[in-house]
């Protein structure tokens, strides 16, 4: 009997580049606090949003996924028709399928990858991150397309004090591929089943054609959710840097997703960081991306040379699931 052939594995991969894009237009807190009976300073005060980036009716969220891949497919240097897989963490697609991924993948010129979406909230490009790791030194894949992409602002409600007003539009994208050193450390991640219902929708689609609610947007239980994101992820966090075999005072910069900046500045209370470690604060100007907040803030930092190529960074998502994933990338 003739031995099957296996793909031929490799030891190491890494980020190569990032791209970006934000909604085309700048929504002030002025512009959204009428409708939930607060104010600028209110929202400030409890956020730290003072703006967020929402696309226009006629910015969809491909445009802004395919803007961002782009940009990243460009600074990598790799051509589209080497990229063997399309990731797009997503959940804000407005269609149940095809998945978006697909179309991605041809509006990019990666012809015939295999391309899927991923369902996991704001864990999504994390998610996205570990399978385009496992992907490449699995040798399935020579280089991976990793998208967060979002249109939140089909799904709010202008009166929902909960989470509406945090959320903007975007997308950031990564191209992985093989090194010939360790860029991308072994990811802990998992889901909360238990707190399912603490993000999520206002309704089901189903419950929208039946007549029995209005238009489901997002909602969440603010509390529970500042309080598992501040405690049970900075445990995670801790997980993720004894995978990867290196302290904090390693690291050059802490991207975590931009849920809140409250909670953001409590979770690198709890992780003792040094001076020394840059701390991504992109929701100050683009708000609560979602499934793009964590590469937009790394984008951002990267373009504003406040980290240099090389060094490494934490990168944790988390969101509605509870959905949780963490890892440490070296910065391209």
């Amino acid at each position: 009997m003739k031995q099957l052939q296996e793909s031929i594995p490799v030891a190491h991969s890494r980020i190569y580049a990032l791209g970006a894009a934000r909604g085309n237009q700048v929504v002030t807190n002025d512009d959204i606090a009428g409708p939930i009976d607060s104010s600028d300073e209110w929202i400030r005060q409890r956020t730290g949003v003072s703006t967020r980036t929402r696309a226009a009716e006629d910015q969809s969220l491909m445009d802004l996924a395919v803007e961002a891949s782009k940009e990243a497919i460009a600074k990598s240097g790799v051509k589209p028709s080497e990229i063997g897989a399309v990731i797009l963490a997503t959940i804000s697609f407005p269609y149940q399928t095809p998945s978006g991924a697909s179309l991605l993948s041809e509006l990019v010129g990666a012809h015939d990858a295999a391309a899927y979406d991923i369902s996991a909230a704001c864990a999504g490009y994390c998610y996205g991150i570990a399978q385009a790791d496992a992907l490449v030194r699995s040798g399935l894949c020579k280089y991976v397309l990793v998208v967060g992409a979002e249109k939140l602002s089909d799904f709010i409600s202008p009166t929902d004090r909960t989470i509406s007003f945090l959320l903007g539009d975007g997308a950031g994208a990564a191209i992985v591929g093989a090194s010939d050193h360790p860029g991308i450390s072994r990811t802990i991640w998992g889901a909360d089943g238990s707190s399912w219902d603490k993000v999520g929708m206002t309704g089901s689609i189903l419950d929208f054609r039946d007549g029995k609610t209005t238009w489901p947007t997002l909602t969440q239980e603010g509390q529970t959710v500042f309080r598992w994101a501040v405690w049970e992820m900075s445990k995670v966090a801790k997980q993720a840097l004894e995978a990867a075999g290196i302290e904090v005072s390693d690291l050059s910069a802490l991207v975590m997703h931009q849920a809140n900046l409250r909670i953001i500045d409590e979770f690198a209370k709890q992780m003792k960081l040094p001076d020394t470690v840059v701390i991504a604060k992109d929701i100050v100007e683009t708000g609560n991306t979602s499934a793009a907040s964590v590469p937009l803030a790394m984008h951002r930092i990267l373009e504003e040379k406040k980290v240099a190529s090389g060094g490494y960074a934490l990168q944790i998502g988390f969101g509605a699931g509870l959905t949780f994933a963490a890892q440490v990338v070296e910065l391209p």
